[in-house]
């Protein structure tokens, strides 16, 4: 996290302490500068320096050498630029850092200023004197400034160039990664070149300047970087810790047998953290339900296999030994259904126990509840042709006109509602009628069956859709339901976003006239 806070204000930083620009403009100014007084200083020697004379070409203008040495000497103040004067043969006529003395020539070298920096930022301008030199070499690659011990105007092309009559300058590299600006101007009387005057000094104020700059750049950028560490050390300990008490209080999840609640509560924080929080404890909390529901299955399950298992058991093992004929063929009906039994409760078993997967792996699509229930209504008529039963009639909204689209499993849906109409059609007295209505609601797509049975005991209406529930009519075999139809209805429109919900049909006088179950799906348009 800090570095990643930190990369902006270093492409920042990197890119401010370049300066290229900036530096470029003040070394032009000074260079400028240092022009203009070279060409002052050319034009002070041209007028009170030079006199005419007889040479062997005829009337020529020279410069006195005395006056001019001693002009050059005053112009060389302290501070000011070292100057220097070159005769039109390219020889080196007075240097003012080269002071005649009782003994010969003196050489004045001026002193470096002192550094005034402590601390940090002396530490910084050691770093940076250690690096200038490389930068100036590697990157700018400016010519080295070398000063030969009897130098001539033509080791310096600003020099030859102010002796052709032309006034530029130059800029150097000096060992130590300083910079030298140069500049010449021609000398002359009456239009006549009689010297060269060569201006010279370092950049330290360029060189101060663009250091200061870099410094206060640097200066800020430990600021933001105190100002990003602290930062993050705070965002640590707002991000890092929680997701680290979740992934801990996962693991310890994940190695438990039981799942008690032992994940972090983070939902009063109201930021992703918190979402994260709540998400796991509600994923933590589903899957407890869900292994407290299979653990129930299993032992609902092995109850449900152990009746018939029993009942197969003890027939078989009494048929054996009965020489009635009467009573074997008893014994042996019962064998058939016990047999019968075991093989549809073990198909609904195992129709209910890969329901789940089923309905998280297909693919939903369009589905056309209309012409489902028009399909199914009429399968059931048909039927009636063959065997007595309850009649059923459809009656379509008018709001639905003609389709009735969900989005979900076909197979899956006309499950729902052939369960509910076989539950519908074996609650039903003979003769009477099952009424099935669609319509739309509020968004929805609902589907109520209708019986004309003895309804729902008061109090059962959520029961009837535990799995393995074992309310039948009494007429009915014993035996002849698995009790897991409605569980696996509930649970299919559970998946598909919808819901099923029983109730019983009332009179005028509150007396019960059968059962109503309604199914809502979400419309998908």
């Amino acid at each position: 996290m800090l570095l990643v806070n930190l990369i902006g204000p270093a492409v920042l930083v990197t890119g401010l302490l370049y300066l290229e620009g900036y530096e470029a403009e003040l070394i032009e100014s000074e260079l400028g500068v240092l022009k203009a007084k070279a060409t002052l200083v050319a034009d002070a020697l041209g007028e009170t320096a030079s006199r005419e004379r007889d040479g062997p070409r005829g009337y020529e203008v020279v410069l006195d050498q005395e006056i001019a040495r001693r002009l050059v000497y005053r112009f060389a103040s302290p501070g000011a630029p070292r100057v220097r004067l070159f005769q039109p043969g390219s020889a080196l006529l007075v240097d003012s850092r080269k002071v005649l003395g009782a003994t010969g020539l003196i050489e004045v070298e001026p002193l470096p200023p002192p550094d005034p920096a402590s601390g940090v930022e002396h530490t910084f301008n050691r770093i940076y004197d250690h690096i200038s030199p490389l930068w100036e070499q590697l990157v700018r690659g400016r010519p080295l400034y070398h000063e030969r011990q009897d130098q001539t105007a033509v080791d310096y092309p600003e020099a030859v160039d102010a002796l052709a009559g032309e006034t530029s300058g130059m800029v150097r590299r000096l060992p130590d990664g300083r910079l030298m600006l140069t500049a010449a101007a021609p000398t002359r009387r009456f239009k006549q070149v009689v010297g060269a005057v060569l201006l010279s000094h370092e950049a330290d104020r360029v060189a101060a300047a663009v250091r200061s700059v870099r410094f206060d750049i640097l200066r800020l950028f430990a600021g933001a970087m105190a100002l990003s560490f602290l930062a993050t050390l705070y965002l640590a300990g707002a991000i890092s810790r929680p997701l680290r008490a979740l992934a801990q209080a996962a693991d310890r999840t994940r190695g438990r047998t039981t799942l008690e609640q032992v994940i972090p509560d983070f939902s009063a924080r109201r930021d992703e953290i918190g979402d994260l929080s709540t998400a796991l404890r509600e994923m933590t909390d589903a899957i407890r339900v869900r292994m407290v529901a299979t653990e129930r299955f299993a032992a609902d399950v092995a109850h449900e296999i152990k009746n018939p298992l029993t009942s197969l058991k003890s027939a078989v093992e009494t048929v054996a030994r009965v020489k009635d004929d009467e009573r074997r063929n008893r014994l042996l009906a019962v064998i058939q259904h016990d047999v019968h039994r075991l093989d549809r409760l073990i198909s609904d078993i195992s129709d209910a126990s890969r329901l789940d997967a089923e309905l998280t792996r297909e693919a939903v699509e369009p589905v056309d509840l209309a012409d489902m229930l028009r399909t199914l209504v009429e399968i059931e008529t048909t039927a009636l042709e063959e065997r007595p039963g309850p009649s059923l009639r459809l009656e379509v909204a008018s709001s639905i006109r003609d389709r009735a689209l969900v989005n979900g499993l076909e197979v899956r849906l006309g499950q729902v509602f052939r369960n509910l109409i076989a539950n519908a059609r074996s609650f039903s007295p003979p003769g009477g009628r099952i009424e099935l209505r669609l319509a739309a609601r509020d968004g929805q797509i609902v589907v109520t069956v209708e019986d004309e049975g003895p309804g729902i005991q008061p109090g059962k209406e959520d029961a009837i859709f535990e799995r393995f529930y074992s309310e039948r009519p009494v007429a009915e075999a014993f035996g002849s339901h698995s009790g897991l139809g409605l569980s696996i209805s509930r649970q299919i429109m559970a998946a598909h976003g919808g819901t099923l919900i029983a109730e019983n049909r009332l009179a005028p006088d509150r007396t019960v006239i059968g059962a109503r179950f309604t199914a809502a799906l979400p419309s998908a348009g």
